[in-house]
């Protein structure tokens, strides 16, 4: 395998929407809220027609290695129900390994409900449901060992038999010669796990992946060049987002700037970050330079933008 993702497994719910109508769900645009089951019911009844498309950060980037022709696992926690089986069918379909044993109990497959105003932005509420189920028991030992990199997605470090699945796994990974990614996913995930994403990175990580504001968050810093000098001496390759800015990648021995690519129109943001990590992992581990690399991640990115859902409408191997 090029790379294996481990991540919530979650179903999007998306709906166009307005200002207004955020105001009178409650919801403040742009942010992500956790949510019970109950809230995700009421949600659903306030909007309007929506569209259900598989999602979860760390499945969407390895949709994006998987559509640049690389071969692409994932490890992640749905329920024996109709959006299980979407998203099982989902990631089957693009050739990604994924056999994760469903959840037997009583919680249903996790998913997010994703209000998308005209300007693109998205407002998130999260059902986490099965996918929080994930222990250690559901790693696949031999499945970490043949990938290159395994990738773990930050949003999934909540529960504490997640987190101990993300020790595990990164120390197989580790052992056997592979690289460890991290995603940072959210200024929500770091507000509540600086302090052992501090200790995951400085211990198991090799690549770390964040947006500026994650990373100065993490390295409790208002200045960008002292946070990437922080992260610079703990990881052998960071790769910072930075929006319509492009993209900085930052070795012991080099940094790259790669610029974003050209979008007509941007329609939904979802999805963005995830599909850049996902052309990043695709060049790195098919021996591209990391300029190249992040080239591929702008191109995914650039795309995944252009429409609604988190996931790419074209082939990505073709748009190269």
């Amino acid at each position: 395998m090029d790379v294996l993702g481990i991540g919530n497994a979650l179903v999007d719910i998306l709906c166009e929407t307005t200002d207004a109508q955020l105001t009178a769900l409650g919801l403040h645009k742009g942010s992500m809220h956790l949510v019970d089951q109950h809230r995700a019911v009421e949600l659903y009844r306030g909007i309007t027609a929506a569209r259900e498309i598989s999602g979860g950060s760390a499945a969407n980037t390895i949709a994006g290695v998987a559509s640049f022709g690389g071969k692409a696992a994932y490890i992640g926690k749905v329920a024996n129900d109709k959006l299980g089986e979407t998203f099982r069918h989902d990631m089957q379909a693009q050739g990604i390994s994924f056999n994760t044993p469903p959840h037997e109990g009583e919680l249903s497959t996790g998913n997010c409900l994703v209000l998308v105003t005209p300007d693109g932005e998205r407002t998130m509420n999260t059902y986490l449901g099965a996918s929080n189920a994930l222990t250690k028991g559901d790693l696949d030992s031999p499945l970490i060992r043949s990938a290159e990199v395994t990738y773990l997605e930050g949003y999934l470090f909540d529960p504490p038999a997640a987190k101990e699945a993300f020790y595990a796994a990164a120390e197989i990974a580790l052992k056997a010669g592979r690289y460890v990614a991290l995603t940072l996913s959210d200024m929500f995930c770091v507000s509540r796990h600086q302090a052992d994403f501090a200790e995951l990175i400085k211990s198991s990580v090799n690549i770390l992946f964040a947006n500026e504001h994650e990373l100065c968050a993490q390295y409790e810093t208002s200045h960008l060049e002292t946070a990437i000098a922080a992260a610079r001496e703990q990881v052998e390759v960071l790769v910072v987002t930075r929006g319509a800015q492009g993209a900085t990648v930052v070795t012991k021995h080099e940094v790259v700037s790669a610029p974003a690519h050209p979008v007509e129109k941007v329609v939904d943001t979802t999805g963005a970050g995830d599909l850049f990590a996902g052309g990043f992992l695709y060049g790195f581990t098919h021996n591209k330079p990391h300029a190249e690399s992040a080239r591929l991640g702008a191109i995914a990115a650039a795309e995944v933008i252009s429409h609604i859902g988190a996931r790419p409408k074209h082939a990505l191997a073709k748009l190269i």
